[in-house]
């Protein structure tokens, strides 16, 4: 694949970011260079290749979804900086017409 001023433009522009003129040569030889040692990859046999579902050997140890103790509302009321009728008072994110 070659890497021209218009990929090259085209890849800026969906990252958002701003490549100087004077960095574009330089840019599109690091990217032909990444290009061509990912088409490398594509020589080597991965028909007998199990794909990958996970990159960590690890197991989730799951736990018994069981009712517990909950916290009592009087006591997290309690521990809110400011609490009415029952409930957390929060300040107002949408202002108002």
């Amino acid at each position: 694949m070659k890497i021209n001023d218009e990929l090259l433009d085209k890849l800026a522009r969906l990252a958002r970011i701003n490549i100087p003129g004077s960095d574009k040569e330089n840019m599109k030889a690091e990217l032909s260079e990444i290009v061509t040692w990912m088409e490398k990859l594509s020589e080597l046999d991965t028909n007998d290749v199990e794909p990958l579902t996970n990159m960590s050997e690890e197991v989730n140890r799951w736990r018994e979804d069981s009712p517990q103790p909950h916290l009592d509302r009087k006591v997290a009321l309690n521990n809110a900086p400011s609490h009415e009728s029952g409930y957390f008072k929060v300040p107002n994110v949408l202002k108002s017409k």
